[in-house]
């Protein structure tokens, strides 16, 4: 066992993250259970309840073994559970699954930055978790009727090579631009399924937030996830690629706050990051030049967004600041 080592900058610091977005879903969870009237949605929130809330022991014990400050992370005072339900029609499994989409991602990275094993055994038992849940959602929201499948397409018959470089070419200035290859259909579609759930989400957020300057935050999130499904929708159609967004999720009439301001602002942070590494990938692996344009231009977007949140954030006294 290597755990006779002190804890490393990196591992203190992944750590740190993990225990504030494990923290932000047990209160997220926790209100969603209490809301559900779908046993099936409740034991797959109930099981994964169970499972970070015995990560979130772990690491508290790895904090005080080490000496180091237990984060403040959040609490049972940033969740409402006697406020009405502000999310209807599966949007609970839906996020949840986004959730875990963000969460497969980040412990990939973390794994590469630990060095003990029981730092290493909690990003093994928490990807193990993430993986089981995300295709319990996935099954659940498909038997629902909830989630829109991607375009299908004709199959290939044969391997083929790009033959030159017109490949490359998406501004239709002379000519017609090739059709869209599996890939980037696979990265558009995914961008309209997530900014639907990413817009309902900041919906009902600014619905009950009682900031003015926070409310307005979450309202100008809603445009920019509209921009994106309009600009991810537009590229299938000209395409000639049928598509049809998710029928799963609606915001309920309610303006009682579920959650607190610091964790709806904290969710929000959490999935801008997620949407930057997303546009980010849709850039690199999108060989049509239009593509790949609108993708920058959308993490553009996304990074000011974020920056004008983390801003607020630190204005209000809501961002915890991370181990130095």
């Amino acid at each position: 066992m290597n755990n006779k080592y002190p804890l490393s900058s990196s591992e203190i610091g992944t750590l740190w993250l993990t225990y504030q977005e494990k923290t932000m879903i047990l209160r997220v969870l926790e209100y969603f259970m209490e809301k559900s009237d779908d046993q099936q949605a409740k034991n797959i929130m109930g099981g994964l309840w169970q499972e970070l809330n015995h990560f979130v022991t772990k690491m508290e014990g790895i904090f005080e073994q080490e000496g180091v400050a237990i984060p403040k992370g959040f609490t049972e005072n940033d969740v409402n559970l006697q406020a009405p339900k502000l999310y209807d029609n599966g949007f609970d499994i839906m996020f949840l699954r986004i959730l875990k989409e963000v969460s497969m991602g980040m412990y990939t990275l973390n794994m590469n930055m630990a060095y003990r094993d029981d730092v290493m055994s909690i990003y093994e038992g928490l990807t193990s978790t993430t993986q089981k849940v995300y295709k319990l959602s996935t099954h659940y929201l498909l038997e629902k009727g909830i989630l829109t499948l991607p375009p299908l397409v004709e199959k290939p018959k044969t391997a083929e090579f790009i033959k030159d470089e017109s490949y490359l070419d998406g501004f239709p200035f002379f000519k017609d631009s090739r059709a869209l290859n599996d890939i980037e259909i696979g990265n558009l579609h995914h961008g309209i399924e997530t900014n639907n759930i990413g817009m309902l989400l900041v919906t009902g957020f600014a619905q009950c937030s009682a900031t003015p300057e926070i409310k307005d935050y979450f309202l100008k999130g809603k445009k920019l996830a509209k921009k994106q499904i309009e600009t991810f929708e537009k590229l299938l159609l000209d395409s000639n690629v049928q598509f049809s967004a998710g029928a799963g999720g609606t915001v309920t009439s309610s303006a009682a706050a579920p959650f607190s301001e610091k964790l709806m602002m904290f969710c929000v942070y959490l999935l801008n990051g997620f949407g930057l590494v997303g546009s980010s990938f849709g850039t690199i692996f999108s060989l049509r030049s239009d593509l790949s344009l609108k993708t920058a231009l959308i993490g553009k977007d996304i990074f000011f967004y974020a920056t004008e949140g983390i801003k607020l954030m630190i204005e209000n006294g809501w961002f915890e600041e991370p181990p130095e």
